[in-house]
């Protein structure tokens, strides 16, 4: 999972605007950040590893002038932590400029960079972006014609921004996977990951892109519309919305905060535990935690603080960074904790390291009874397309029970959300959501032949 923004507009300096951008996507990606800015004849681009913050401290490129940019923070699915793998990607080819910033996971990554090896291509990186870049940088036509021949090419998840000399060119895949928005700033474009990055740099949220599409801009004007003509089947993640977006973002047509208190209460209307307060991990369990204890009645407390100074633990690139960030960013109120039977409510459990550290740390603390209720149902299946869930055997729920899951995290109940409650949520809508985390049941398209995350190179 991945961060992207992007702006095309009349000649200008750019980059601090991308950079406001990015530092709203932060949370999408913290392994690295980067920024690329062209005016047409020139490319430049900056961009290291670690946040946004410590990237673009000492940005050169503040006082470039371009028409158009684009800006991404990385959060690896496919390649290693390294600044190789850093985006955006850029190339020049025939006297083009390019350069790319790709959100999601190609899940045929191997086969193409196996198949564009065995053509004399040699790569730099071990990124399936680069595969992408390469594929369009050599398609022939205007931007729709080489996105249609790339997309024939590829399966899995991309929404993309890409700069080709002046025009800074937008897509969704076909699936509808990742989501992107565009907005507007006065005579501006602007294309995000999420439309509340819109509201730090004052601008305004238009619409999201629809699956397929594909948009053209030069100089903020779109000069072409078109979309990619494969019929597949509509997969949102749903993933996006139960814990990747900011909670003041609308993914897919959903308030992303809203949809999580939904799933809170329809928790509650389970519960059969003695409770008497009810708790979030924060941050990303506190609107499903107001939820729960909306529909239970019982009292929302902070048990856990959270330190904002260390960043979000399912997106750091090991299990042994996860738990000192664990340990370092939550800190558990003892006066809200002697003696009491807590409901802690979470987003989701993926790998268990999290969880386990945080039941420890309340009854440390003086909790006497832990009761985890988690707003998502069991992860059992690996993603391929763009959430860092890549084998089965990572996933706690995907060889235990229920019973399993409560002794191995040492609380006195578990309870996850059903499958039916979150079709139930997402109403009429459901059917145009991919569910494969869950259910096992992937887009058919879009399946690797072969193990996807093999690493090309080191």
């Amino acid at each position: 999972m991945c961060g992207i923004f992007g702006v095309s507009g009349p000649k200008a300096k750019l980059a601090e605007l991308v950079v406001q951008g990015l530092f709203a996507l932060q949370h999408r990606g913290q392994e690295a950040a980067g920024l690329a800015l062209c005016d047409g004849s020139e490319l430049r681009v900056h961009k290291g590893l670690g946040l946004v913050q410590t990237v673009m401290a000492h940005n050169p490129l503040n006082d470039f002038e371009a028409t158009a940019a684009l800006g991404h923070t990385r959060y690896s699915t496919h390649g290693a932590s390294a600044l190789a793998n850093a985006q955006p990607l850029v190339a020049v080819h025939r006297g083009s400029r390019y350069a790319v910033a790709h959100n999601g996971n190609l899940s045929n990554a191997n086969e193409l960079i196996a198949r564009l090896e065995e053509k004399g291509a040699i790569f730099a990186t071990d990124s399936d972006t680069e595969a992408f870049l390469k594929l369009y940088v050599t398609a022939e036509g205007d931007p729709i014609a080489r996105l249609n021949a790339v997309a024939r090419a590829l399966t899995g998840a991309y929404s993309i921004l890409i700069i080709h000399d002046d025009l800074l060119i937008a897509a969704r895949d076909p699936h509808g996977f990742r989501p992107l928005w565009l907005g507007r700033l006065g005579d501006t474009a602007l294309l995000s990951s999420e439309d509340s990055a819109f509201n730090l740099v004052g601008a305004e949220p238009e619409r999201e892109l629809r699956r397929g599409e594909i948009l053209v801009f030069r100089e903020g004007k779109e000069i072409a519309s078109g979309r990619i003509d494969l019929e597949l089947p509509e997969a949102q993640c749903v993933f996006e919305l139960i814990y990747f977006g900011r909670p003041d973002s609308r993914l897919f047509g959903y308030s992303a905060y809203r949809f999580r208190k939904a799933c809170g209460r329809a928790l509650a209307l389970r519960e059969d535990s003695e409770i008497d307060i009810v708790s979030p991990v924060p941050d990303s369990g506190l609107p499903a935690a107001l939820g729960f204890a909306e529909a239970s009645g019982k009292p929302l407390e902070m048990a856990l603080i959270r330190n904002h100074y260390v960043g979000r633990s399912f997106i750091q690139p090991s299990i042994a960074s996860r738990r000192e960030v664990v340990r370092n960013k939550l800190l558990p109120l003892r006066g809200i904790l002697e003696g009491a039977s807590i409901a802690l409510v979470d987003d989701s459990i993926v790998r268990g390291t999290t969880s386990r550290l945080i039941v420890e740390l309340l009854r440390d603390f003086g909790a006497r009874e832990v009761h985890l209720r988690i707003a998502s149902p069991p992860l059992t299946n690996p993603c391929f397309f763009g959430i860092d869930m890549p084998t089965r055997e990572e996933l706690l729920a995907s060889s235990r029970t229920v019973e399993e899951i409560r002794e191995f995290l040492g609380a006195d109940s578990v309870r996850y959300l059903d499958m039916e409650d979150l079709r139930s949520i997402l109403g009429k809508d459901a059917g145009r959501f991919c569910y494969a985390c869950f259910t096992g049941e992937y887009p058919a398209y879009s399946l690797p032949s072969r193990e996807p995350y093999r690493r090309i190179r080191k």
